[in-house]
């Protein structure tokens, strides 16, 4: 059994169909050394994938089985094992990954062939594989995730002379990640445990809380990290998701489930939105490198302003909320969707900087970088697909609109603790004594504006509308429609 994005026990597809073979079992992890050199790959997530291997360790071990952990190539680890044990069959779940996560598969499923080893490759959450149109897309992933889930395996049989490794500490290989603030515990029983808070509490308030980054902290589901490293499943969190509306449905006013009503359908919307996006990248694995509408990029000829660029990933740009969101981000490793999203379009529609450059800096940050989603998000937020709407946010606006008072901005800019509420969004409209009064000199002990905010963006949208109309980009985007828009209704639903 070959964990990969997967670590966990239960609905675990390949898991289980590798336990009920007649052949005992050795389950694997390789942490692949190419891996940890990427441009979009930080220590915080391989630290925190070792973290939920080793609970998945100890989970396999209480069924009988065990665990290898590579730290390598996964070919020449097979090699080593199939000299000694003689290997049969592996199990494994896809995974939709970049580019070079693809080369490595393709390299194992020619490895099998050469061996006379199969290869079992069982399809996990609502990616379609081989997907033929789009237009089919939406039905064939509702009625995979709607499915059954699959069960747990009582008992895991080793081989008798099988030996298990130790999980390498993660400064063994070289790699010292930044700290984090109220990380979350790793592991699947703490993924279940957080989604539970999320369905008998938290998510009440979710449809109203999430937009914002003070109350999404509690109000969002938080279960983002487990899904990237596979310690809980999409299908697990619909069926459980799917229960408790039927409770809220039965008894609507009850103290228990008033509230809830409005927040699940919006968040079985936004699972269903997790899985669209990352089909983009199941259909193209270089979303990290080349736009999805090239053509587009190549007009929109975004080139890299350091000065700009370090003030933006820093939060030194002078606009107190985005640095607050900025610092927030670095300090936790999370933020909620609407601040992912004005964080990068301020980068590419305001300052003007390629996304490429700034998409790779925010994965590094998010402890829950998902590939697919997120590379979708970066070219969509940065204009470059040619089929969605232009969002180029305004930073004022976000910033009255959420945090009015300013205690975010206090909290995560304390250079400005003191400035006065009129003030607070827009600190550089201080006179000389106010500056002095408040203990913050613009320019000096917090910088000024490095832009015209409104003006810069102005100029960003219209730059980006303009290449939106050229002849060739509309080419393309109907090209790009066709193999990523989405689709409300399946125009197959009847057949």
């Amino acid at each position: 059994m070959w964990f990969k994005r997967d670590l966990r026990i239960s609905d675990n597809h390949a898991l289980l169909e590798a336990t009920t073979a007649e052949e005992p079992l050795i389950c694997i992890y390789n942490l692949d050394s190419e891996r940890i050199l990427r441009d979009d790959v930080d220590g915080i997530h391989i630290k925190w994938e070792l973290d939920c291997l080793s609970v998945l360790k100890i989970d396999l071990e209480n069924l009988g089985g065990n665990l290898i952990f590579n730290f390598g190539s996964i070919i020449e680890k097979l090699e080593e094992i199939h000299s000694e044990f003689n290997i049969k069959n592996i199990f494994s779940n896809e995974e939709t990954g970049l580019e070079w996560s693809w080369n490595r598969d393709k390299a194992v499923s020619k490895w099998c062939k050469n061996n006379d080893v199969n290869f079992y490759e069982f399809p996990t959450n609502g990616i379609i594989r081989r997907l033929k149109s789009r237009n089919n897309w939406k039905y064939l992933r509702d009625k995979r995730v709607d499915s059954k889930l699959i069960h747990s395996p009582k008992i895991i049989v080793s081989p008798s002379n099988f030996i298990s490794n130790k999980i390498l500490d993660i400064e063994t290989l070289g790699i010292f990640p930044r700290k984090l603030n109220n990380r979350p515990k790793p592991g699947e029983k703490a993924a279940i445990e957080m989604l539970f808070s999320f369905l008998d509490d938290r998510g009440r308030g979710y449809r109203k809380g999430m937009s914002s980054p003070i109350t999404g902290e509690s109000m969002c589901s938080r279960l983002s990290p487990y899904i990237s490293t596979g310690c809980i499943s999409i299908k697990q969190i619909i069926y459980h998701t799917r229960r408790k509306q039927k409770k809220v449905k039965k008894n609507p006013r009850s103290s228990e489930n008033r509230g809830f009503s409005s927040s699940l359908s919006s968040f079985l919307s936004r699972l269903a939105w997790h899985c669209h996006f990352i089909q983009r990248l199941e259909v193209e694995p270089t979303l990290n490198e080349i736009a999805i509408n090239p053509e587009l990029d190549n007009i929109l000829n975004r080139e890299l302003d350091v000065k700009k660029f370090e003030a933006w990933k820093n939060g030194l740009t002078g606009w107190p909320f985005f640095d607050a969101c900025m610092r927030y981000l670095i300090a936790t490793g999370w933020i909620n969707f609407r601040m992912r999203a004005m964080l990068q379009s301020v980068a590419s529609y305001t300052l003007w900087l390629p996304w490429r450059e700034s998409g790779n800096h925010l994965a590094r940050l998010f402890l829950d970088y998902e590939p697919g989603i997120h590379w979708s998000q970066v070219q969509m937020q940065s204009g470059v697909t040619g089929i969605n709407s232009v969002r180029a946010y305004s930073v004022k606006k976000q910033s009255l609109d959420h945090d009015f008072e300013g205690f975010f901005i206090r909290k995560w800019v304390p250079e400005l603790k003191k400035v006065p509420n009129e003030f607070i969004h827009e600190p550089w409209l201080m006179d000389e004594i106010s500056q002095k009064e408040s203990g913050c000199i613009i320019g000096k002990d917090y910088p000024k504006p490095i832009v015209d905010e409104t003006e810069s963006r102005k100029i960003g949208i219209s730059k980006t509308y303009s290449a939106k109309s050229n002849p060739l980009v509309k080419v393309r985007s109907k090209i790009v429609y066709e193999l990523h828009g989405s689709r409300r209704k399946s125009k197959n639903k009847k057949k």
